[in-house]
């Protein structure tokens, strides 16, 4: 059978770089002004920053409908026989349980993971999809092995500024200005269904050092029982230098001698909450 893997942009992956890995990308929709643009479309993360910092009303929403109806036509009308998508967590976003309730109209040709990810894990998800299907798996059987999986994953975020956490309501106003104050930036995590609180520490190196003995810990003690070979480490953040990326990115890989971490933009999705500036680093174990 012939299998598409199909996810949707918080993944980190956007719409070329899913030609390159043979993902279908599903854009994610971000509403500036009252105008809708699309994620790695019509709208860049340095185009969403700026309009983000400089005032702007933004809200973050799911696919319509008919995109998503559009968009599973199209691929199958191309020749694949099954879909498998990888939406965002249902613990984040509405548009997971939203793709599972439209799936029931195509008799089982596309199936909807809901595999409690985004971002850096969201992407592992994206990678075993495709590689369970070139082993000739169908789209059911990718669904089950991606949803027993959905809990094996971290992620860890250190915001640069209180202020989108207040305007998107995840702290009250008084808690920025004390925050703000004291110099004190929270680490957040998603394991799983939604952001919660995970530390909070002052300055920039504390969050630096605190993220990654929270990697360390899950490592050494979550996943002590795995094969190491299964467990991949990977960054992220809203960086604006491309240079403050790799600086991150080099710190935690000499803090895992013999991982091979990689980069990635975080999707507006969680940036809306973020805003720029934002760091994080991620450990997800692989099904293959």
């Amino acid at each position: 059978m012939k299998i598409a893997v199909m996810t949707d942009s918080n993944s980190g992956i956007f719409s070329e770089t899913g030609k390159k890995m043979g993902v279908h990308v599903v854009p994610m929709p971000v509403i500036i002004d009252g105008e809708t643009f699309y994620e790695g479309i019509d709208l860049t993360l340095d185009s969403f920053f700026e309009r983000l910092t400089g005032g702007s009303e933004i809200s973050t929403s799911q696919p319509s409908p008919g995109d998503l109806l559009d968009m599973w036509d199209r691929t199958l009308k191309e020749g694949y026989d099954e879909i498998i998508y990888i939406p965002m967590s249902s613990g984040l976003s509405n548009s997971c349980s939203s793709a599972i309730m439209l799936a029931q109209d195509y008799d089982r040709k596309v199936q909807v993971a809901d595999n409690h990810r985004i971002s850096v894990p969201q992407y592992g998800s994206v990678r075993d999809a495709l590689k369970l299907a070139a082993d000739g798996k169908s789209a059911a059987q990718i669904k089950k092995a991606l949803e027993d999986a959905a809990y094996d994953c971290s992620i860890y975020i250190a915001v640069d500024t209180l202020e989108y956490l207040k305007k998107g309501g995840r702290i009250t106003a008084a808690a920025a200005a004390v925050g703000t104050v004291l110099h004190i930036k929270p680490i957040l995590t998603i394991q799983g269904d939604k952001l919660d609180s995970f530390a909070k520490t002052r300055g920039t190196r504390k969050c630096r050092t605190k993220i990654i003995e929270a990697i360390r810990h899950d490592l050494t003690e979550r996943f002590g029982k795995e094969d190491i070979s299964k467990m991949r480490i990977a960054t992220a953040g809203t960086f604006r230098n491309p240079e403050d990326a790799k600086r991150w990115r080099s710190e935690v890989e000499a803090a895992f001698p013999g991982f091979e971490v990689v980069y990635f933009d975080l999707g507006c999705s969680v940036a809306a909450h973020t805003g720029p500036e934002a760091f994080a680093a991620g450990i997800y174990k692989v099904l293959e």
